[in-house]
């Protein structure tokens, strides 16, 4: 997992004026909401959400307590935050990564990510997506819904009580109709692996895959 370099933590003590044409917008304390049809530069807060409107255009998004909301159509960068959700609304474009330690994320349909997706306690979601690098995390569940292609594999981490505090539980992986996860599958921990007859999975190390042909994966 990687560290978030959160540079703002030191220096963002100035007040926050109004973004103008690509313009930053830094915070210390305090939501942020990047309005529809502008261009910002980079969005950062340490305590605070993220709001960006549908057809927007951004940089880097980061905050560390509170969740991120991506609209429709959005366009940006690398996306982090360490406790909170990030929400990735439908034909989203990002090239970056998308990044939370407490938190989940999900991907809406058309969405296209030029990067890969980490949570340390938090469940993954995809509905028809395509990821260019992967997914890893710890304690939490991942569903590559349908239609979703995942380039570079899945991994699950086997959990570090220095750092995680999720419960006790075996993560749910499902790999949902027509959906595609083209790279390994390593698990370093014990999951439940769910895959539809529809999808394709590359090799798997570490749990034996479970077939469903419904429309949504068992109940455990």
């Amino acid at each position: 997992m990687k560290r978030f370099p959160l540079p703002l933590l030191l220096a963002l003590v100035l007040p926050c004026a109004p973004a103008f044409a690509n313009e930053s917008i830094s915070k210390v304390n305090g939501s942020i909401h990047a309005t529809s049809g502008q261009a910002y530069g980079d969005l950062e807060t340490v305590n605070g959400g993220i709001t960006v409107d549908e057809d927007t255009e951004t940089a880097d998004i980061q905050t560390v307590n509170g969740g991120i909301k991506i609209g429709d159509r959005a366009r940006t960068r690398g996306i982090s935050t360490v406790n909170g959700s990030i929400r990735v609304g439908q034909k989203v474009e990002i090239d970056g990564d998308l990044e939370t330690v407490n938190g989940s994320i999900f991907t809406d349909r058309g969405t296209r990510i030029d990067g890969s997706l980490e949570t340390v306690n938090g469940g993954i979601g995809l509905v028809e997506t395509r990821l260019s690098k992967g997914i890893e995390t710890v304690n939490g569940d991942i569903t590559v819904g349908i239609g979703s292609v995942v380039e570079g594999g899945i991994h699950v981490n086997k959990p570090n009580f220095s750092l995680s505090l999720g419960p006790g539980r075996k993560p749910r992986v499902i790999i949902g109709p027509n959906a595609a996860v083209n790279g390994p599958l390593q698990f370093d921990r014990e999951v439940t692996l769910y895959v539809h007859r529809s999808g394709h999975i590359g090799p798997v190390t570490g749990a034996t895959p479970v077939p469903f042909d419904t429309d949504a994966a068992p109940n455990d």
